[in-house]
């Protein structure tokens, strides 16, 4: 078995763990494996339209992890303040409580915004809500298409 094709199927199994782990680029880590594999093998597997989809899948989680707790709690009414101010806290909420808090975090001060800046509790509960879901909802994004890329990249070097 080509050496360079072991690492990089091993980078993108880390890629899918870190899909669910915060603060570790999954999809990025996914990328790493594949790029290093195609520097491998001169530049040529996989093809270049397999290469192209690839990183437009990968560059799409990474925007996605990014921004989906984001672009969830502005669907769901909050303002770009709230979600600016959401985004600073949850940090080191992650550092300090974990993965949970990182949700219940973005969540407590979306709703503390919202009920600050509405003065209506079920505006904040309907923003916080919308929150917490995006924030879950980028994790399953990210293992989904981690996952995608390790099948896919499987499929295309054999």
């Amino acid at each position: 078995m080509d050496p360079f094709f072991a690492v990089a199927v091993a980078i993108l199994l880390a890629g899918v763990v870190g899909s669910v782990v915060p603060l570790v680029p999954g999809a990025g880590l996914s990328l790493v494996g594949i790029y290093l594999y195609w520097w491998s093998t001169g530049y040529a597997t996989p093809g270049l339209l397999a290469l192209a989809a690839f990183t437009l899948v990968g560059l799409a989680a990474v925007v996605a992890d990014q921004f989906g707790g984001a672009l969830a709690a502005s669907a769901g009414g909050a303002s770009a303040k709230t979600v600016a101010v959401a985004s600073v806290v949850s940090v080191p909420l992650l550092f300090v409580a974990g993965p949970a808090a990182l949700v219940l975090g973005v969540a407590a001060v979306v709703f503390a915004a919202e009920l600050y800046r509405t003065r209506s509790a079920g505006q904040g509960a309907r923003a916080a809500a919308y929150a917490a879901v995006g924030v879950l909802g980028s994790a399953v994004v990210q293992l989904v298409v981690t996952l995608s890329l390790l099948v896919g990249f499987v499929v295309v070097a054999l």
